[in-house]
C-alpha cells in the first residue's frame, strides 16, 4: 500500500509509544535503513539522532549490512516517535535473525539489547490519563 513490495521475505516488526506506532519492514539488502523514505542520518530532531541509532550501535554493523529496513511511523510528538522507531526496528531485526538466520544469533542480539534498555524490545504501556472535572488537570483540583 506505500510501496512496499509483497514478494520480499518480510519481517515486520512493531513499534508503540504513546500514540505513536512504527511499523518496520526487514528484508535482505545492503544495510539501508529508512524511515518515510528518509535515511536515518537526517532524522529529526538531531538530539534524538543518537537514540534511533542506538540498536545499530548496539549491535555493530555488521548484523545491519545484510538487511534493509524501511520504517513508517505515524503519530505521536517527536521523542514517542523516535522512541517507537527504535522499538521497531529492534524487534524487526529479531525476528528477522529468528526466520532467516538461527535462534542462536537471534537469542544473543535479544540479550545484548535486553541488558542495555528494556523499552528496545518491551512497549511501555502508560497512556495519558483524561482530565476530571474540577481540577485542572488529571488528579489536581482546585483549591
Amino acid at each position: 500500500s506505500s510501496g512496499i513490495n509483497a514478494e520480499w521475505p518480510l519481517r515486520p516488526g512493531f513499534g508503540r509509544k504513546k500514540t505513536s506506532t512504527a511499523v518496520a519492514y526487514t528484508k535482505e539488502g545492503n544495510g539501508m535503513i529508512k524511515v518515510n523514505g528518509v535515511p536515518l542520518d537526517l532524522l529529526e530532531p538531531p538530539t534524538l539522532r543518537y537514540k534511533v541509532l542506538e540498536p545499530v550501535l548496539l549491535l555493530g554493523k555488521k548484523r545491519f549490512e545484510g538487511v534493509d529496513i524501511r520504517i513508517r511511523v505515524r503519530g505521536g510528538g517527536a521523542t514517542a516517535r523516535v522512541y517507537a522507531i527504535r522499538q521497531a526496528i529492534s524487534k524487526s531485526l529479531v525476528a528477522y535473525y529468528q526466520k532467516f538466520v538461527d535462534e542462536t544469533s537471534k537469542k544473543e542480539i535479544k540479550d545484548i539489547l535486553l541488558n542495555y534498555d528494556k523499552s528496545l524490545l518491551v512497549a511501555d504501556p502508560r497512556r495519558c490519563e483524561p482530565k476530571k472535572f474540577g481540577g485542572p488537570g488529571a488528579r489536581a483540583k482546585y483549591q
